[in-house]
């Protein structure tokens, strides 16, 4: 049999990952729920510059749900200082590499300072040319639809659309993330198989690929084996971690 010959082309464009197993991570260290975050929130910056060494087109992170506010209040503000410090903090490293900062999801409920620093971090990044990084913060897969509902529900009424106008494409062009490839590879680590309300609409037709690592053992090497399973998948042919690192040289 030929050597099969890997290339950009067959890698997914958009990767999403729900980042899962942090506090489970930290209590088998005998560690509090925040260590986890911590240890996490450096996977996260593994697995970003492993994307855009890749060339993907877009990398979107499942940062914090709307179901999150139900966690205790203690742990729920360690978060959002973890979200400020991590925009302060990244903001530019992301900038310096060309990357576009994007934080989708109801950033109203947010306090007045994180949202300017969201405002601030994506008003830097805005004109860079490189991998797109979604972070989706307060976000549901549902409010998404809903919120795409009620705009095109507005227009109808002020009788700029007609119900007859309302197609598939119409009304993936109010979701978030509109602009940009439907998502071809889902990861999930910690070992959930599940989707958490999650992009409903963006996942219809993509690969999901479940992982019983932690998160905060992922990085590059993990998300090598993830895109290397993806192409098997997609292009129906054997492909090895080593021809998925070539392409990151």
């Amino acid at each position: 049999m030929p050597d099969i010959q890997v290339s950009s082309s067959h890698l997914p464009k958009h990767i999403a990952v729900i980042m899962d197993g942090n506090g489970r991570w930290a209590k088998e260290r005998g560690k509090p729920r925040v260590f986890g975050h911590r240890a996490g929130a450096k996977a996260v910056r593994k697995t970003i510059k492993g994307a855009a060494k890749l060339g993907v087109k877009a990398i979107t992170m499942f940062a914090f749900s709307s179901e999150n506010w139900r966690r205790p209040e203690e742990e729920v503000n360690l978060l959002m200082d973890l979200f400020i410090s991590a925009l302060t903090r990244e903001v530019k490293k992301l900038h310096k590499n060309n990357l576009q900062l994007r934080v989708i999801g109801n950033v109203s409920q947010f306090n007045a300072n994180l949202q300017t620093k969201i405002a601030e971090a994506e008003t830097l990044t805005a004109g860079n040319t490189g991998m797109v990084v979604n972070i989706a913060a307060n976000y549901g897969g549902k409010w998404d639809i809903t919120e795409a509902a009620k705009s095109i529900a507005s227009k109808v009424q002020e009788g700029a659309l007609q119900p007859s106008d309302i197609t598939e494409e119409l009304f993936a062009s109010e979701l978030t993330m509109s602009d940009l490839p439907a998502v071809d590879l889902l990861i999930r680590t910690s070992g959930e198989c599940r989707i958490s309300n999650f992009m409903l609409w963006q996942l219809a037709y993509a690969e999901m690929y479940f992982t019983d690592v932690f998160w905060p053992d992922f990085d590059e090497d993990r998300l090598v084996d993830a895109v290397s399973w993806f192409v098997s998948r997609e292009r129906r042919f054997g492909c090895t971690g080593e021809q998925i690192k070539a392409l990151m040289e």
